[in-house]
């Protein structure tokens, strides 16, 4: 079954990347994102959802990919 993956390999795979020098754990490690939560929060202005519907997206992850995307 070429091509699929084994028990262990996603877990050996992250831990090369931790022993090479991960850039994402790097970052995470020098920028606390919570902080940019109230600015978020208050820019987007999210409606109040008690009628239901699909809950948002975390506002944080997706600054978190905004940030990626520009590196």
């Amino acid at each position: 079954m070429a091509g699929q993956t084994g028990l262990f390999d996603l877990r050996d795979r992250d831990a090369e990347l931790s022993k090479s020098g991960d850039p994402l754990e790097r970052l995470l490690s020098v920028m606390d994102f919570k902080v940019f939560r109230p600015t978020l929060d208050a820019a987007l202005g999210r409606k109040d959802r008690c009628k239901g519907g699909r809950p948002p997206l975390d506002a944080v992850m997706m600054f978190k990919i905004l940030v990626l995307q520009a590196l």
